[in-house]
């Protein structure tokens, strides 16, 4: 994938080329339908997203408590804290993801500390309002 796709999304904007490329080769393009649900609470969360197109509502107990749109991610609180997803993640419209598995992901972790860091921070900042 050209990694210039990338620097669409924040979290990955600002990273260097080289750390922009190493993603790239290890992220799924996924096409999504309207109204499916692209993450499941309580269930097992074994891969992270991140929207280049299209839009979503974060769902939990089945009431919306969020909106994604391009740039947002997801899947990163399970892979870091609790292994299962914490909310469904439903598209509103047609979307465009980047994908990586939790195999990929723990490479990149391992590899670009920065990003890491970054998704560290946002899994602790929405665990902390989802308890509030």
């Amino acid at each position: 994938m050209d990694p210039t796709r990338l620097e669409a999304i924040p979290l990955f904007a600002s990273l260097p080329g080289p750390d922009r490329a190493a993603i790239a080769e290890l992220v799924r393009p996924v096409a999504v339908a309207d109204g499916q649900e692209v993450a499941t609470q309580n269930d097992f969360g074994y891969s992270f997203f991140a929207i280049e197109d299209g839009t979503a509502e974060v769902r939990v107990d089945g009431e919306t408590v969020g909106r994604l749109g391009p740039g947002d991610f997801f899947g990163e609180i399970a892979l870091l804290c609790t292994g299962r997803r914490t909310a469904a993640v439903v598209s509103t419209s047609p979307m465009l993801l980047f994908s990586l598995f939790e195999q990929e992901f723990r490479r990149l972790e391992r590899q670009i500390p920065a990003l890491a860091g970054e998704l560290r921070r946002a899994a602790g900042e929405r665990l902390a309002a989802a308890r509030a």
